[in-house]
C-alpha cells in the first residue's frame, strides 16, 4: 500500500515543476533587466541595467494612462514615476531574488513573497490592457500563494537540504506556526 494515495503521490514534484517553472520566468531578468559591472574596474557583480532604467518609467506611463483603479493611477503617476529610477531597481532586484529564490528552492518563502507582491502590482498596472493580463496575472498570484504555505522549495531544493541538515532551521519552518 503506497504512503500517499495514489492521486497525490507525485503532487510535491509537480509543485516543484511549477515553482521551478515559475522561477524560471521570474530568472529571464537577469537578461532583460540586470548586467554586470565592474566595481572598482575590476570585480564583476550584478547591476540594474541602464537599459530597464530608462525603459521602466515609458511602460509604467502606459500602464498608468487609462488605469480604471483611481488609487493605483495616482500611486503610478505620484509615486512610482516620480520615483521610477528606486521602482526599477526594486524591480529588477525583486524578480531576480523572486527567479532565483523559487528556481533553486532557496528561501523559497521569501522568495514566494517577492513573487506575491510584484504579481500584485503588475496585476493591478496591467488589468485593464487586456482580459490575458487579469489571468495571467491571477494564476501567478495564486501560484506565490501556493509556493508559501506549501514550502515548495522543500522538494527539489535548497530548502530541503537544508531542513535535513538543521530541522529546527528558521528557513525551514512551516509559516504561521
Amino acid at each position: 500500500m503506497p504512503d500517499r494515495p495514489v492521486g497525490l503521490s507525485h503532487a510535491v514534484e509537480w509543485l516543484a515543476v511549477l515553482r521551478v517553472a515559475v522561477g524560471l520566468y521570474f530568472v529571464k531578468t537577469l537578461v532583460t533587466k540586470m548586467s554586470i559591472v565592474l566595481a572598482g574596474g575590476v570585480l564583476p557583480v550584478p547591476a540594474v541595467s541602464d537599459r530597464w532604467l530608462a525603459t521602466m518609467p515609458k511602460i509604467v506611463a502606459k500602464q498608468a494612462s487609462e488605469n480604471p483603479i483611481a488609487f493605483y493611477k495616482q500611486f503610478l503617476e505620484d509615486v512610482v514615476l516620480k520615483h521610477s529610477d528606486v521602482f526599477a531597481h526594486l524591480t529588477a532586484w525583486g524578480e531576480t531574488v523572486a527567479g532565483l529564490g523559487l528556481t533553486l528552492g532557496f528561501c523559497t518563502g521569501l522568495a514566494s513573497l517577492v513573487g506575491l507582491a510584484l504579481v500584485t502590482n503588475y496585476g493591478l498596472a496591467t488589468q485593464w490592457m487586456s482580459p490575458g493580463q487579469q489571468g495571467f496575472h491571477l494564476l501567478l498570484f495564486t501560484l506565490m500563494l501556493a509556493f508559501f504555505f506549501s514550502r515548495a522549495g522543500r522538494r527539489w531544493g535548497l530548502d530541503g537540504l537544508i531542513a535535513e541538515r538543521r530541522p529546527g532551521s528558521w528557513l525551514t519552518r512551516r509559516p504561521l506556526s
